[in-house]
C-alpha cells in the first residue's frame, strides 16, 4: 500500500482491488440510462491492473457505462501515466470532501457518483451496480450528435428528490489504448486501457424541476456521454451515451 501527504491531513492511498464476478451483458431497464462506474487508476499504481482489467469486462454492457479516470499523483513513482490530468485527481479529491472524508485511493471506483468501492469488494461493487438497477428513475436525458453539435434533452421523473441543482456535463472517451509500460512499479508489463476519458466538461445546468434542451458543442470523432450530476459532485441522476 502506497501512502503519501497530499493536503494537511489528507493522504493518497493505493490499494488492490478484487475481481468483480457481476452478471452478464444485459438491456437498461426501459427508460433508464445505464450505470455509472467512474475508475479512478493510475500506470503507475501496481495495484490498478486489475482493476483496469476489470473495466474491460464492464465495456460491452449496455446497462453500465464504465470511465477510466486517470490520476496524476503517482507519477512521481517513476514513471508518468500519459492519460493522467490533475482535473481527474481534483474530481477524486472533490468526492472526498463531499463525503466528509481525508483519504482517496486507487484503484477506485464511483458508482452513480453516489457509492465508493476500494480494494477486494467485487461483491459490493457487483450488488452497488445491482441496487442502481432495481431503484426507481429520478430523470431522463437524451443527446443527438449532429456534426460538432450536440442537442441534449433532460426532463424529471415522478421519483425526482429534491437538490440544489445539477450540472450537466459532457464525457469523451478514448475506448482502447495498448501501453508498454518501461519503467516505475508494473515496468514491463502491456496494459490494454479501455474507456480512457479525455474530456469531462460542464455544458449547463439544470434546476431539476422543469424539462430542459441545450445546445452544445462536441468536436472530434470518439465515442462520449452525457452525465446529469447533482452539484458536490453528489449522485448521478441520468446518464446517456453519445455516439
Amino acid at each position: 500500500m502506497h501512502v503519501r501527504p497530499l493536503l494537511r491531513s489528507a493522504f493518497l492511498s493505493c490499494v488492490a482491488l478484487g475481481w468483480l464476478a457481476g452478471p452478464g451483458q444485459a438491456e437498461s431497464a426501459a427508460g433508464k440510462g445505464p450505470v455509472v462506474v467512474e475508475l479512478y487508476t493510475s500506470q503507475g499504481c501496481s495495484s490498478c491492473p486489475k482493476a483496469d482489467r476489470l473495466l474491460q469486462t464492464m465495456t460491452d454492457r449496455a446497462d453500465v457505462l464504465p470511465l477510466a479516470l486517470h490520476v496524476d499523483y503517482w507519477d512521481y513513482l517513476g514513471w508518468r501515466d500519459e492519460f493522467g490530468d490533475p482535473r481527474y485527481s481534483k474530481r477524486q479529491k472533490a468526492y472526498a470532501r463531499f463525503a466528509g472524508r481525508d483519504m482517496i485511493y486507487t484503484p477506485q471506483m464511483v458508482v452513480m457518483g453516489e457509492e465508493d468501492v476500494v480494494g477486494a469488494h467485487a461483491d459490493e461493487l457487483s450488488q452497488l451496480i445491482r441496487a442502481h438497477h432495481g431503484a426507481a428513475a429520478e430523470a431522463v436525458v437524451s443527446a443527438v450528435r449532429t456534426g460538432d453539435g450536440l442537442t441534449v434533452d433532460i426532463a424529471p421523473l415522478d421519483g425526482m428528490r429534491a437538490g440544489a441543482g445539477f450540472d450537466v456535463q459532457f464525457v469523451a472517451y478514448e475506448p482502447l489504448r495498448q501501453v508498454a509500460i518501461r519503467s516505475g512499479e508494473n515496468a514491463g508489463q502491456v496494459i490494454d486501457y479501455v474507456n480512457i476519458v479525455t474530456e469531462w466538461r460542464r455544458i449547463g445546468e439544470w434546476d431539476g424541476r422543469v424539462p430542459l434542451r441545450i445546445d452544445a458543442e462536441a468536436t472530434g470523432d470518439l465515442p462520449g456521454a452525457v452525465i446529469v450530476q447533482a452539484r458536490g459532485p453528489g449522485r448521478i441522476v441520468a446518464a446517456t451515451r453519445v455516439d
